[in-house]
């Protein structure tokens, strides 16, 4: 690795802290996010209370209007509430499972909406089973006017008419032969749930204008994985538009993300690290409003998100909205194979970035998967199978600095010819003019590193991204997709805590150790060309491996061994390209170079010939 190579990186690395420290909340934003909790907790343990109560005739009213269940028993209280839905408004509250082979749901008969949901083939980082979400923390149904009066869904009680393991239909009656009808399909070996809203003679009841009804969709997101704070790095909401691209909300900086769709959506994701809820039309809806909170220093929530999705009704006696859900992993070919655009949704990388990794990396990973079963063993053979592709640009690169540095005596003595400042100029020319003479590109030793730079993106963002790691051990590391802390502390260490944090993870002191050494040994190989540079190879030896230390404390261990495997290999092959690169014989190449003519580029031919053809008469020398 040469000075422009670790230049390269320390601006990488300096952007990366910049970026985080940039987006770190301050304490008025914590302290504000903290009495924005508590306040919805309050009220969500109101509401829980509420609910274990409903069934009592002599429930007391308290300030919450909306939840309150006073006077559940007097239907004329009910039929004012709810008009023809009044018969709906009280009930026993009932939960019916649907599953297959890798999902098992909850419906409640309150709301009718899916009350949980836990993964079978996966438990959460403390080994307790995997659930998306739970029912105490989900908001799921439709808000409309029927009758100049507010009706939503999610409070009422739907009755089931129809129902097995694999499938339910439920309703909610506002009279004989008016009813909305929510119907739940699973299909086995499937993550994909396919659920229907019937509307059934609501066109006597919704007014004849309600072309659009309002579903609320709100659910708190757990915490799945044991690093919480890069775990929460990667848990947002992502939309898809109708027949075009997928875009996520910014899951760092401002506590609240909102935005208001206007235009048609195929479907919105509630995304976690690894896994996601994603409510799909089957055509589209008309539009979204999404958005989320976080709640950062809850011990059980990351974030709430909310959505308000406009669905398309169409009034007249009877009328179908197809829509389905998706509750599942967020693994590529997992969700590439629904062919909805799912897969969009794991962060890769915009651009190349994303395309390097899905093109090549993916398939090179899972194309190991089938045959290793240990995943350590699968990023050494990665990061090997990369050293070896990248090899011809960092035998470039190497072969660049040793020109550069054969040559420094002759750089030396023009700039003993120049040494007043303001002969600056002569000199960079005369430097220049030498360079160009003897055949040398002092950029040379750049555009090798500029063409791995974007690989070396590509692997930061594919790591932390793979649910291929999670959970997976190697050697000390318990879980290659979080931090493999040999030593940590519950007590806070002013400044170490909030920019360290409280554990040290040995991938990461690995990786800085592998760095010095590979920055020390290629500082020594450029020789005292760094002279030109004061501070350059302190900066280089021992600030870069620092930052990298801080930054990647928290990251993935998987990426902290991988970095620390390619600096091993690019050591490895520097100290190789040394045994077979001979000084004396690249100075007596330049040298016979200057014996040659200078080869004027296409392109300084053409601007000649052009000038040539206006009259222009170039000097004689």
């Amino acid at each position: 690795m040469d000075r422009n190579s670790i230049i390269g990186i320390i601006i990488i690395a300096g952007i990366f802290i910049f970026w985080s420290i940039l987006n770190k909340p301050s304490e008025e934003q914590l302290k504000a996010e903290k009495h924005r909790r508590d306040s919805i907790e309050l009220v969500r343990q109101r509401q829980i209370a509420l609910q274990k109560n409903e069934n009592t005739a002599n429930v007391q009213q308290d300030n919450l209007k909306n939840t309150t269940t006073t006077n559940l028993q007097d239907s004329s209280a009910l039929k004012e509430l709810y008009g023809s839905f009044a018969n709906a408004g009280s009930g026993i509250q009932k939960f019916i499972t649907l599953e297959n082979e890798l999902i098992k749901m909850q419906v409640s008969t309150k709301g009718g909406r899916v009350y949980s949901v836990e993964l079978k083939n996966y438990k959460t980082y403390n080994k307790e089973p995997l659930v998306l979400f739970d029912g105490d923390s989900t908001v799921f149904g439709l808000n409309f006017f029927a009758q100049n009066r507010r009706i939503i869904t999610n409070d009422l009680f739907f009755v089931p008419v129809e129902q097995n393991n694999k499938s339910l239909k439920m309703r909610l009656y506002a009279g004989s032969d008016k009813y909305i009808e929510y119907v739940y399909s699973l299909e086995p070996n499937s993550y994909m749930v396919d659920f229907d809203i019937n509307f059934v003679g609501m066109n006597q009841i919704l007014a004849n204008n309600s072309d659009v009804l309002d579903l609320n969709f709100s659910m708190y997101s757990p915490q799945q994985e044991k690093g919480a704070e890069n775990e929460n790095m990667y848990t947002t909401m992502g939309y898809k538009y109708f027949q075009d691209e997928v875009n996520t909300l910014k899951s760092r900086g401002k506590d609240e993300q909102r935005e208001e769709l206007n235009t048609k959506i195929k479907w919105v994701s509630y995304q976690q690290q690894f896994f996601s809820t994603i409510l799909v039309a089957d055509n589209s809806f008309p539009n979204a409003i999404v958005e989320f909170q976080n709640t950062e220093n809850s011990s059980k929530y990351l974030k709430h998100f909310k959505s308000t999705i406009g669905i398309p009704y169409n009034f007249s006696a009877k009328s179908t909205v197809p829509m389905a859900f998706y509750f599942g992993p967020n693994h590529y070919k997992t969700l590439k194979k629904q062919d909805l655009g799912f897969e969009k949704i794991i962060p890769l990388g915009w651009g190349i970035f994303g395309w390097i990794n899905r093109i090549a990396v993916i398939p090179v990973f899972n194309g190991l998967g089938k045959y290793i079963l240990n995943y350590g063993l699968i990023i050494l053979i990665l990061t090997i199978i990369i050293k070896l592709v990248l090899f011809p640009l960092t035998y470039k690169s190497y072969l660049s600095s040793a020109k550069m540095r054969v040559l420094k005596p002759e750089v030396d003595e023009i700039n003993k010819k120049f040494p007043k400042k303001e002969d600056a100029m002569k000199k960079q020319q005369a430097v220049m003019a030498m360079y160009k003479k003897v055949g040398v590109n002092p950029m040379g030793g750049c555009l090798p590193m500029l063409i791995q730079m974007p690989i070396l993106f590509a692997m930061f963002r594919f790591f932390p991204a793979s649910i291929e790691l999670r959970q997976k051990a190697f050697l000390w590391a318990d879980d290659l997709s979080s931090y493999d802390a040999i030593l940590s502390w519950d007590f806070n260490i002013p400044l170490i805590s909030s920019i360290y944090g409280n554990h040290i993870s040995l991938f990461t002191l690995l990786m800085a150790v592998a760095l010095v050494l590979s920055t020390r040994i290629n500082s020594n190989q450029m020789g005292d060309t760094n002279q030109q540079m004061p501070g350059m190879k302190f900066m280089m030896t021992y600030m870069m491996p620092i930052m990298m230390l801080v930054f990647f404390n928290r990251y993935a261990a998987g990426l902290s061994y991988y970095y620390f495997l390619s600096n091993l290999i690019t050591l490895g092959q520097t100290l190789f390209i040394r045994r077979f690169v001979d000084d004396d014989a690249i100075l007596k190449k330049l040298h016979e170079n200057k014996k040659k003519p200078v080869k004027k580029s296409k392109w300084q031919t053409r601007l000649e010939e052009a000038a040539k053809q206006r009259g222009y008469k170039p000097p004689k020398r």
